[in-house]
């Protein structure tokens, strides 16, 4: 038996990355251990799991346990463009950012990045790169990709998703939902999935569950079969078709049944909004000199702007993340494990290192 080779005990505000696997996750990965299954996907696991996302999201819902976020959103905007194909997202969204171009690279599709204050586009923002149909020297604004919660941290509400599938489909367009934390976006808006996906008119999604507590294991779900094809091929050709999917179907089911999902992604937001009140009032009143509060804080993400050298010395004690490091703007992120004591004793560091800054 391999030794533990790290303390259980430590946790920081770097990413909900960082969290473990739940406790209930590991239980269901026990239960479907044992004797064999069918490989890829033709077990029962796979079997309700597309059962249960169809109860949740629609019954033309198709569903596609992938490995990883970005090969998901990969296949999801793989199956609803052509090869000349572009996509319409932000300058921040994690498909720009944070995938090393794999939409890009690994099947040729173009993005077409607005800068947003919010990391939330709108229908006036998408038309500032969707036009040029029909040029044949621009690639085709064939789609629009948001992140739900953004990358910022901000949330869309329904009636924001439904205006922007609306504006997409009047131009031919199809609108996909980075989900990487949408069960913390549904805790945070107090409604269910559908309300702000499928009920929206949401086309394809890629469904989050490895900062929730999931093993590494995310799912592209698709809403409208008639926008998005060929995802039974696409899985394979993008090197995201698993062989033991019963394990990855297993997890997916677990954060549908008994609410985990929500109830591990509530844990994050609230231990998120319990950050930022423990830091407001010293904002207000002046004794906090230099923090300032640079998004909303709406589900698990806490993004501020520090003084010059005071978030290097507050991640000598507990590691974080910069955000933009010419404007000082740090992140802190919470996580399904993340607890009140953890907090608090974070807090503590801040104020301590803010208050050698007087």
């Amino acid at each position: 038996m391999t030794a533990r080779l790290h303390d259980p005990g430590w946790r920081g505000f770097a990413s909900d990355n960082y969290a473990g696997v739940h406790p209930e996750v590991l239980e269901a990965l026990a239960a479907a251990n044992g004797g064999h299954q069918v490989s890829y996907g033709e077990d029962a696991y796979t079997a309700r799991l597309q059962e249960v996302v169809r109860e949740h999201l629609g019954e033309r819902a198709e569903t596609y346990p992938v490995l990883n976020g970005t090969g998901g959103n990969v296949l999801a905007l793989t199956s609803v463009l052509p090869r000349w194909g572009a996509v319409v997202c932000t300058t921040n969204a994690h498909i720009h950012t944070d995938e090393a171009g794999a939409p890009e690279r690994v099947t040729g599709l173009k993005l077409l990045p607005v800068a947003t204050p919010d990391g939330k586009l709108t229908p006036a923002l998408v038309d500032a790169e969707a036009w040029g149909w029909g040029d044949e020297h621009r690639a085709q604004p064939l789609a629009v990709s948001i992140t739900q919660t953004t990358e910022v941290g901000t949330l869309y509400t329904p009636d924001e998703v439904a205006a922007l599938a609306e504006h997409a489909h009047a131009r031919g367009m199809a609108l996909h939902l980075d989900g990487a934390r949408i069960w913390n976006a549904a805790a945070a808006l107090g409604t269910d999935l559908r309300t702000f996906t499928a009920d929206t008119g949401v086309d394809v999604l890629t469904l989050g569950g490895t900062k929730n507590g999931l093993l590494g294991v995310e799912a592209v779900v698709v809403l409208d079969p008639e926008r998005a094809t060929g995802l039974t091929y696409l899985r394979k050709l993008t090197m995201q078709l698993t062989s033991k999917m019963r394990f990855a179907s297993a997890q997916l089911l677990t954060l549908f049944d008994g609410d985990l999902g929500l109830r591990s992604a509530a844990h994050a937001n609230a231990m998120a909004s319990r950050l930022r009140a423990a830091l407001e009032p010293g904002v207000a009143d002046g004794s906090l000199p230099g923090l300032t509060f640079v998004q909303p804080t709406q589900a698990n993400a806490v993004f501020v702007a520090l003084p010059p050298g005071v978030a290097d010395r507050i991640r000598e004690r507990v590691r974080f993340y910069d955000w933009d490091t010419p404007r000082g703007v740090v992140r802190w992120m919470t996580s399904w494990d993340t607890t009140e004591a953890d907090v608090d004793a974070f807090v503590a560091v801040v104020r301590q290192e803010l208050s050698r800054t007087t």
